[in-house]
């Protein structure tokens, strides 16, 4: 009685007039009938609407291919995006958003709720950091959205939670609702689709309705039985029964009927195929898909789906009815999930690609498009149909056209025709053999003399790389500082926030930064050592190493990013956290700039001399060392022969070292270096 009462109160009661069983009030018709009257005299709501299938289905189809679909969050980088696996978000969209329910069970109700009510809701439950930890869908039925003023100018919105069952009568902040809505008029809630659509669904109902009486009644009531004689009340009566308990229902609608007295049986009613009664039901069907902007095929109406356009139909679902909803959850949940500050650095996004697959033809066109133009490897093809990588890095190289090369720009060639053409650069000469060296014979027979040459190179350009980072390192130090005074010294410190911020910074302007220094500089070096590598095997075409470079900078760029994060966040378990993470600082300003430096002079080295001879068709290379003594490690790997696709140790090897050491590398090795402080060198076999 205390929701009767609470709908009395807010009837349209304004409206004065008698009262009673036979004239009830509006508010009390639509009660007790479950709805609202339309003109076919079918009270439809929200809940009555779900019985008419073509809605349902409609419905059902929308929010079942929604939840369906991954939904990821992403961390923006400087170019591109990966998976933040790492952010609370992530598992609670992805996976579990409750302890009671799956992401499919939760997103699949909330779209269901949106497109019968006015919106779909869910309580956010956060934790002390402010992130989410949990989401629960709220009855649609008990939330309305309320905007109010507060002050000249200024307006909160809020939301009313009111639940007469349990006695719960609360206001919730947007911060504690995560709103899902369609279109509407005032863009805080959308309009219900069951209000909208009201009388399309009554008739639809009306005629399902319509064809269940008829089949119920196989008497055929619209018709008369006609007599020359007159029938007194008693005989008519008798006779209707009569007639009702031999021919009414399914079971009785072909039984003969005997007439006696010269009685006739007279049609007087329309047959539904005359009342176009199939057209109506068909029409309800297109209408609904109408309503809901869908294909009709999605709803079961295959009268104008062919193999040839069925599947471009679906994928105008996909672009034109479900994207937007797709469109509508991102937003949602970029507005209401993440807070201001992570919302310029993480967002969340659909997973469509399953939706928009064409046949296995197209597919296999596309992607021999992709790999022979190169931005697609043979890996990413494989992880784009389901199927694990190629073994020993195979699948991870990329290819192009050989006559590809990058266009000038107008500026650029403006530049190269006024430039005075450069005198070409000597060679160097070869190094004269050395008598008086026993190892000279072994050096010219397994090495050539390109060794020394790219050796020569290489120490050239290990100066610049260290002067290039001994410029980051003072930069990490002087930014990452003021990150310590901030948040690790003072009377209030905080830890989560120095790792917030420390994180920002190095993936953000520290990546970016080392990006932009070593790109230009192994560009160069790389070149350098791809002439030499080229010449040492008699290879005149040009090999382009761009693409390459692009990819060794990202990878390195990001495993040192990686590994410097890790480092810094490790210090914060000191006594004193900030002064530990200074001092790691200051040993990085010291140390590092010298180590990256020697490890890139081999690494790069001979990954681009290797990179250079694949291209020119050499099929083999051979692992020289320098002498056992300075690279114990290496000493078994002297004069080893491998084809250039193969590693020189595979991925989970363990190596003697001196004194009993062993030396577990962490990847498969194919070119020296194989440790810190190793000098060996690759040759063509």
């Amino acid at each position: 009685m205390g929701l009767v009462r609470s709908a009395v109160r807010s009837s349209r009661a304004s409206v004065m007039k008698p009262s009673g069983l036979a004239t009830p009030e509006q508010w009390a018709e639509d009660w007790w009938a479950g709805g609202v009257a339309t003109n076919a005299g079918i009270y439809v709501s929200e809940e009555t609407a779900l019985h008419y299938s073509p809605f349902f289905a409609g419905v059902r189809v929308i929010a079942e291919d929604l939840a369906s679909l991954p939904l990821i969050t992403y961390e923006r980088l400087s170019r591109g995006k990966r998976r933040a696996t790492d952010h609370p978000l992530y598992s609670v969209l992805h996976d579990q958003p409750n302890p009671y329910m799956s992401s499919v069970t939760l997103r699949e109700t909330l779209q269901g709720h949106v497109m019968t009510w006015k919106g779909g809701f869910a309580n956010i439950v956060r934790n002390g950091g402010g992130h989410v930890e949990e989401l629960w869908p709220l009855r649609p039925d008990r939330i309305k959205p309320e905007i109010t003023r507060t002050g000249p100018g200024v307006m909160r919105l809020m939301y009313r939670y009111t639940d007469d069952v349990n006695g719960i009568y609360t206001m919730l902040h947007p911060d504690e609702v995560l709103h899902i809505h369609g279109l509407g008029g005032n863009g805080i809630e959308g309009y219900s689709l069951v209000g909208l659509a009201r009388q399309s669904i009554g008739l639809g109902l009306a005629t399902e309705r319509y064809g269940a009486a008829l089949f119920s009644n196989g008497a055929r009531p619209s018709g008369v039985l006609k007599t020359p004689k007159t029938l007194g009340e008693p005989a008519s009566k008798r006779l209707r029964a009569d007639w009702e308990n031999m021919h009414r229902g399914l079971d009785n609608s072909q039984r003969v009927a005997i007439l006696e007295e010269g009685m006739e049986w007279q049609t007087i009613g329309i047959p539904p195929e005359d009342a176009q009664f199939l057209e109506t039901r068909r029409f309800g069907v297109t209408d609904m898909a109408r309503w809901l902007r869908l294909p009709p095929h999605k709803i079961g109406d295959l009268e104008h789906a062919t193999y040839t356009n069925i599947e471009h139909q679906a994928l105008d679902y996909v672009t034109s009815a479900l994207r937007i909803w797709l469109v509508r959850w991102e937003g949602g949940i970029l507005t209401r999930l993440l807070t201001s500050a992570e919302r310029g650095r993480y967002f969340s996004e659909h997973l469509v690609d399953a939706l928009l697959r064409g046949d296995i033809k197209s597919r296999y066109e596309a992607y021999a498009i992709g790999r022979n133009w190169g931005w697609l490897s043979a890996d990413d093809v494989g992880e784009m149909e389901n199927r694990n990588p190629l073994p020993d890095g195979r699948g991870e190289v990329y290819l192009v056209p050989l006559n590809m090369v990058p266009a000038q720009s107008p500026k650029e060639i403006e530049a190269a025709k006024k430039a005075p053409t450069p005198a070409p650069a000597p060679e160097p000469p070869a190094p004269a053999p050395d008598p008086d060296d026993p190892d000279e014979p072994r050096r010219l027979r397994l090495w050539g003399r390109g060794v020394e040459v790219r050796q020569q190179i290489a120490d050239r350009y290990a100066a610049l790389i260290e002067a290039a980072d001994v410029k980051l390192a003072d930069l990490e130090q002087e930014r990452v500082t003021e990150l310590v005074e901030k948040h690790l010294t003072g009377a209030v410190t905080s830890k989560t926030r120095f790792l917030a911020a420390l994180e920002e910074l190095y993936r953000g302007a520290i990546l970016e930064r080392t990006t932009e220094a070593w790109m230009p500089l192994f560009g160069e070096f790389a070149a350098a050592i791809s002439e030499d590598a080229a010449a040492d095997v008699a290879h005149d075409a040009a090999v382009d190493l761009q693409q390459w470079v692009a990819q060794y900078v990202a990878s390195h760029a990001a495993y040192r990013i990686a590994s410097e994060l890790g480092q810094l966040t490790a210090q914060l378990d000191a006594d004193s956290p900030a002064a530990a993470v200074l001092a790691r600082l200051a040993k990085w300003v010291t140390e590092r700039p010298g180590r990256i430096a020697a490890w890139q002079r081999v690494q790069l080295a001979n990954g681009s001399a290797r990179e250079t001879w694949k291209a020119a068709g050499v099929r083999a290379v051979r692992w020289v060392t320098f002498g056992t003594d300075d690279c114990g490690y290496c000493g078994p790997l002297d004069g080893t022969t491998v084809p250039i696709d193969d590693p020189f140790v595979p991925a989970g090897s363990e190596l003697d070292g001196p004194d009993g050491q062993k030396l577990s590398p962490p990847r498969a090795i194919h070119h020296p270096p194989l440790h810190p402080g190793c000098d060996c060198q690759l040759v063509p076999a």
